[in-house]
């Protein structure tokens, strides 16, 4: 099995790697067929909209990842992704697009980006419940 460079460079040295000791919002999704787990803690921040509003952000996230090198760089690479985003922007990036951030994934690897953007998901919706 092939990964690119990318891939690669992010299993090694995984990005946002940790916890956040008191987190906005968790999440924690698994695949029962492949075994990878992945735990999104996010740190969401608020910010002045050009409307005079505010909107939630996130600040900072960290992931756990337990799984193979796929499931671990898909965490990494979308938490690269997300920090800074506003909750809405977060929640429409794609699996397609963390696949393609990393220059690819062999194909039977990509239930591990649709896994990483399933947690997210599930996390921002942990938090929006919350307020």
């Amino acid at each position: 099995m092939l990964y690119s460079q990318k891939v690669l460079d992010h299993f090694h040295n995984p990005h946002n790697h940790g916890e956040i000791s008191s987190p906005s919002a968790s999440a924690q999704v698994g695949n029962p067929v492949c075994g990878d787990i992945i735990k999104f803690d996010l740190e969401i921040g608020q910010r002045p909209k050009d409307d005079g509003s505010n909107e939630s952000y996130i600040k900072d996230v960290k992931f756990q990842t337990m799984g193979c090198a796929a499931a671990i760089s898909v965490s990494s690479v979308m938490t690269d992704m997300v920090i800074g985003q506003s909750l809405e922007q977060a929640s429409q990036v794609s699996f397609e697009d963390i696949v393609k951030e990393l220059d690819g994934l062999p194909p039977i690897k990509i239930h591990c980006a649709q896994l990483a953007r399933e947690c997210l998901l599930k996390a921002i919706e942990h938090y929006e419940e919350s307020q």
